[in-house]
C-alpha cells in the first residue's frame, strides 16, 4: 500500500515544487543591465611621463593614431603638449594636443571641471575604465578624454585650431585614451 501511495505522491510533489518554483522566480525586475566593473582595473600601475613617451606613447604613435603628418612635442613632463600639423587634409590643420596624468586625482573632480568651465560631458567606459569625454568649442572644436586609471586620473585634450576643423576631436581623444589604456610598460 505504501509503494502505490509513493507512486502516486511523488509525481504530484514533483508538479508541487515545480510549480512553485517558476511561480517564486518568475517576476520582473526594472532598471537597466550594466556590466559589473572593478572601480579601476589596474590600480597600481603608472601612466606618468617614462622614457621619453607621454602617455606610454611615443611620439610615433601619436602621430599615427591622429594620422598627422608633421608632430612636435614642446613641452614634457606630468603634462605633455603636442602640436600636429595635418597639411594632406583638404585644408592644412593644426592640432593641439595634451595629455595629463595625476596619479591622486579623481574622475568627479575632473568631471566637475570640465562642467564649470562649460564643456558637454558624456559619460563612457573605455577599455573597462570608467570615462567621460568632455566637449567646448570655444577657440575652435575641442574635446578631453578622460579616464580613472592607476592610482588618479589621465585625459587627452584635442583641439583643432579654428572653427573649421578637418575631424571630430572626441573620437581623436578616445583613441589617444584607449591606446594608452591598451599600452604595455
Amino acid at each position: 500500500m505504501l509503494q502505490r501511495v509513493g507512486r502516486v505522491a511523488f509525481p504530484f510533489l514533483v508538479a508541487v515544487s515545480a510549480a512553485a518554483t517558476a511561480t517564486s522566480c518568475a517576476h520582473t525586475v526594472t532598471g537597466t543591465a550594466q556590466s559589473a566593473q572593478a572601480n579601476v582595473p589596474d590600480a597600481d600601475r603608472s601612466y606618468g611621463y617614462v622614457d621619453d613617451r607621454c602617455g606610454l606613447l611615443e611620439d610615433g604613435t601619436v602621430q599615427e593614431l591622429l594620422g598627422a603628418d608633421v608632430v612636435t612635442r614642446p613641452y614634457s613632463g606630468a603634462v605633455c603638449q603636442y602640436v600636429l600639423a595635418l597639411k594632406s587634409a583638404p585644408t592644412a590643420t593644426t592640432i593641439d594636443v595634451v595629455y595629463s596624468w595625476f596619479d591622486a586625482g579623481t574622475l568627479q573632480r575632473e568631471r566637475d571641471l570640465a562642467t564649470a568651465r562649460g564643456a558637454v560631458v558624456e559619460d563612457t567606459v573605455i577599455e573597462r575604465h570608467q570615462a567621460f569625454l568632455a566637449r567646448r568649442d570655444t577657440t575652435g572644436a575641442a574635446c578631453s578624454a578622460t579616464a580613472a586609471a592607476g592610482s588618479g586620473v589621465l585625459a587627452w585634450w584635442v583641439q583643432y585650431r579654428g572653427r573649421e576643423s578637418a575631424g571630430d576631436p572626441c573620437a581623436e581623444a578616445e583613441k589617444l585614451l584607449s591606446a594608452t589604456l591598451r599600452s604595455d610598460m
